[in-house]
């Protein structure tokens, strides 16, 4: 059994940080000095394997911590989301918002299709926060696969683009996609439809009756011109 209980494979600076009680730039001076074994993304981002990870910590005899993704104090275990964007503004603010929700969300992100599907195969994530603008990234493939899958089918996917209009919004829900949402959402209102998604029993206790949220009626889609 190894010295990190948990499932995660690959891990963020962040996710470092948290397992080891550091600063996120302390991580980065430990893999800038060779110190701890690490690789870049296509989009830049440092990730550490799990083995490189442990045997840094038993070469350095290091206390490891618990992640929020491991169940926590009630064995509940805390969603996993990744946001998957190349604009860094967007990344930055939703990042921080479902950070500081009050339902303790663990937060991975990707900025290309290839991270992307490193981090759904290892992160295995209960939400996936989809750009489909990005150049490298078919929305539609990329539904149309996580949901044929029985190892990925039960992601909630949520889409957002920059131009949605109704003949894209009816072809990403007929490809999976669980809502479809034109930017810019406001935070809070994203918030609320993946609390929705994730804990709908939340919405029974409320009182709350909603069908679509994402549909044309309640969140308007750009029209084509005749």
């Amino acid at each position: 059994m190894g010295l990190i209980m948990t499932s995660i494979a690959v891990f963020t600076v962040n996710q470092a940080s948290e397992l080891l009680q550091v600063s996120p730039q302390t991580i980065v001076n430990w893999i800038e000095a060779g110190r701890l074994k690490a690789y870049k993304t296509p989009g830049g981002h440092r990730r550490i394997k799990k083995s490189d990870l442990e045997a840094f910590v038993k070469q350095h005899d290091m206390p490891v911590f618990r992640l929020p993704s491991d169940p926590d104090e009630e064995g509940k275990k805390v969603k996993k989301i990744l946001v998957v964007d190349d604009d860094q503004v967007i990344v930055a603010t939703i990042t921080a918002g479902l950070e500081e929700d009050p339902h303790a969300y663990e937060v991975i992100t990707a900025a290309d299709g290839f991270e992307a599907g490193i981090q759904v195969s290892h992160f295995k994530p209960d939400v996936l926060i989809l750009d489909i603008m990005m150049p490298d990234i078919d929305g539609y493939e990329v539904c149309r696969i996580l949901k044929s899958s029985e190892e990925t089918k039960h992601i909630k996917i949520i889409v957002l683009s920059g131009y949605l209009d109704e003949e894209s919004y009816k072809k990403m829900r007929e490809y999976g996609a669980d809502l479809c949402f034109s930017k810019p959402l406001p935070l809070d209102r994203l918030k609320e439809e993946i609390a929705r998604l994730l804990y709908p029993e939340e919405d029974k206790e409320a009182g709350t009756v909603t069908n679509d949220p994402s549909s044309p009626g309640t969140n308007p889609v750009p029209k084509r011109a005749p």
